[in-house]
């Protein structure tokens, strides 16, 4: 993804989830998606549709992150 999109996904999930600690990076070796992070935790990826324009958002949950 481009640095300007980043930065807007960025100030999204911050603004969205009232958290300033959330940081949207780009991924090495790939160009169609970039990483969401709190802190140094990861928590997902967003892809982009080039078809629409739209982003997608995938987070695994692990069972024992549930406990």
């Amino acid at each position: 993804m481009k640095p300007e999109e980043i930065r807007k996904l960025d100030a999204y999930f911050k603004r969205t989830f009232q958290n300033p600690n959330l940081q949207v990076k780009a991924r090495p070796r790939k160009a169609d998606s970039c990483e969401v992070y709190v802190g140094d935790e990861f928590l997902g990826i967003v892809f982009k549709d080039e078809d629409d324009g739209d982003y997608n958002f995938s987070m695994a949950i692990l069972d024992i992150d549930l406990g």
